[in-house]
């Protein structure tokens, strides 16, 4: 993956997505990407890692059409057999549901996070003629009613991204250095996460203002986390 492929929670694409795969002499790409389709209609990014457990996920993308979730998604994972992985639960359950898991074209997860760029520059230039996503506004009362520690989960984040970048990003709240943990792969290279400690948990959740806004080219989302889990990602950072 580059730099210009931000984590995006919800958009739709002005195309009509036809699944690879199934036609003769296909060759499956070697960018790491699965399309879903047949979602439940109240699908969050949390249920498709549910679905992919054991797997190691590296962005979600789920489609909206008209401003509605429309049952489909992107899963970007960390390895192209992550994803071979990862095509062997087609028809699964998801609740009552079934979802199809198949080949997609990078270019097609490409057009869905270009398509989601540009309602994020029509929306931010002050073209609002129609609301978010209902989903967005819907996840965030949700994390509004989540239980808070001091830690806070960064996802989405640039792969380049450093300590310093981080704490630039919450400049408001005094985080340093040492209180941030960048997750990072066996080969050392950086996951897209972080975890950030802060001096309580209200200060936590008054910090869920930063939620969604960018460092660099990305989108970041945060998630309430636990100090367990900032110890966990301080020890394999020592790895």
């Amino acid at each position: 993956m580059t730099e210009s492929n931000p984590y995006f929670a919800v958009r739709s694409s002005s195309s009509s997505f036809e699944p690879y795969g199934y036609g003769r002499g296909f060759q499956p790409s070697t960018f790491p990407v699965a399309r879903l389709r047949g979602l439940p209609f109240n699908c969050s990014d949390v249920d498709i890692f549910k679905f992919f457990a054991g797997l190691d996920i590296v962005d979600v993308l789920l489609v909206s059409k008209n401003g509605r979730f429309s049952g489909e998604a992107f899963v970007v994972f960390a390895s192209p057999m992550q994803t071979e992985l990862a095509l062997q639960r087609d028809r699964q359950n998801m609740g009552r549901r079934y979802v199809e898991v198949f080949r997609c074209m990078k270019q097609d997860y490409y057009n869905a996070v270009a398509a989601e760029v540009e309602y994020g520059e029509n929306y931010d230039n002050g073209r609002r003629g129609r609301s978010p996503p209902p989903a967005r506004s819907k996840r965030s009362l949700e994390k509004d009613q989540m239980e808070y520690t001091e830690v806070l989960k960064l996802r989405g984040l640039p792969f380049s991204v450093t300590k310093s970048d981080i704490a630039e990003f919450f400049g408001d709240f005094n985080v340093t250095d040492d209180k941030i943990r960048i997750g990072r792969r066996p080969d050392g290279k950086t996951t897209g996460d972080a975890y950030v400690e802060f001096a309580s948990a209200e200060e936590a959740k008054e910090a869920m203002v930063k939620d969604r806004m960018s460092i660099g080219s990305r989108y970041v989302e945060l998630f309430p986390s636990t100090p367990d889990e900032f110890r966990r990602a301080e020890s394999k950072s020592r790895r």
